[in-house]
């Protein structure tokens, strides 16, 4: 669901590069759910990467389709209520998040068993949706957080 109307700082979809940098992360073989609405560009974006990806402008807190993973951009005011929502289903994720998020007791008491990290060396850029500012970059660092996600290594550090 995009969250336009709650908090403006809410309203920023990820750039392309910013889910191109972990494309070899994400399985080819597994329906996602994007399930963060936001300016709804990221269905294209996974399409043309070769994604099947269930993304549409629903509540997140009330729909849950048939997927397999969920790969997003969730609201960073509400991450609280998103990583408890993500906690009942128990499915594997890859969120975009502050990387303060994982500093956070509420995250680690409910992630801490299956928990890796993506860390990107260069800072992802966002859009802004009702601006259309492009190339935006938050002033605080922001990770790729997965949960039973089974990569390779629990820390991965990307260009």
């Amino acid at each position: 669901m995009s969250f336009i109307n709650d908090k403006d700082s809410d309203n920023y979809a990820t750039d392309k590069k910013g889910w191109e940098i972990i494309e070899p992360y994400i399985p080819k073989d597994k329906k996602i759910w994007a399930p963060f609405y936001c300016d709804g560009k990221q269905k294209e974006i996974f399409t043309d990467m070769g994604y099947d990806i269930i993304h549409e402008d629903r509540d997140f807190f009330s729909y849950t389709p048939e997927y397999d993973i969920i790969v997003d951009n969730p609201p960073f005011s509400k991450m609280r209520e998103v990583g408890i929502k993500l906690k009942e289903l128990d499915k594997p994720f890859i969120l975009i998040s502050p990387s303060i998020t994982i500093l956070s007791k509420w995250f680690l008491l409910l992630f801490k068993d299956h928990l890796q990290v993506i860390t990107p060396l260069k800072r992802p850029t966002f859009t802004h949706y009702d601006t259309g500012k492009k190339g935006y970059s938050p002033p605080f660092g922001t990770l790729y957080l997965c949960y039973k996600m089974k990569l390779e290594k629990d820390l991965i550090f990307i260009d």
